[in-house]
């Protein structure tokens, strides 16, 4: 009796490592590198990742140099910037996409340090704006006695943006736009270059 439960046991511990294979294996085919190196191929989502942030440079090996800290703003326009001068569709990427970076297999969670090395792991832009905003009825009694006439949200989105923690997957949408922090852009795949 005692062997056929120890079957049973490896059993059902075989079984229950069969979805982490799987996800891990199938996780792993949907990043590759670039024919050059430098750049981290999103393959399901069709993106490049540069290898290294703003302001540090791709060696053929690792990332040297200090990350550029940028405010909301001038991360916007460095992607403007970048576009027009190569022609290639550069932006700040969405937070959904900054937290697909992270790999929650490492322990801690974090950025693949063998794709992505050396890279800090802080909080970092996006693009992703507050889409909602609370409304107001300016013609209710309570909202005109207490001086409020609807635009207190998106005040707040103008002030805050959304920046994600390459540590730790989290997002969050009250990042003052005036911070400095990393910015990490991404673009289209490019069909045939091999990056």
């Amino acid at each position: 009796m005692k062997p056929l439960s120890q079957l049973f046991a490896a059993l059902a511990c075989a079984l229950t490592a069969l979805p982490v294979l799987a996800t891990d294996s199938t996780a792993a085919q949907d990043w590759s590198l670039s024919a050059d190196g430098a750049y981290v191929l999103d393959v399901r989502a069709g993106l490049a990742w540069p290898r290294c942030v703003e302001g540090m440079q791709w060696t053929g090996k690792t990332c040297t140099g200090k990350p550029l800290l940028l405010d909301r703003a001038e991360a916007t326009t460095l992607a403007t910037d970048r576009w027009k001068a190569e022609g290639v569709g550069w932006r700040l990427p969405r937070a959904a996409e900054l937290q697909r970076l992270v790999d929650k297999s490492l322990s801690p969670p974090g950025l693949n340090p063998i794709l992505f090395p050396a890279a800090p792991g802080q909080w970092h832009w996006s693009s992703t704006s507050n889409v909602s905003a609370p409304s107001v009825n300016p013609y209710t009694y309570g909202n005109i006695a207490q001086g409020r006439a609807g635009d207190g949200g998106r005040q707040a989105a103008m002030i805050n943006g959304w920046a994600v923690n390459l540590s730790t997957g989290e997002a969050r949408g009250d990042a003052a736009r005036a911070s400095k922090l990393p910015v990490r852009l991404v673009r289209p795949m490019l069909v045939g270059a091999g990056k």
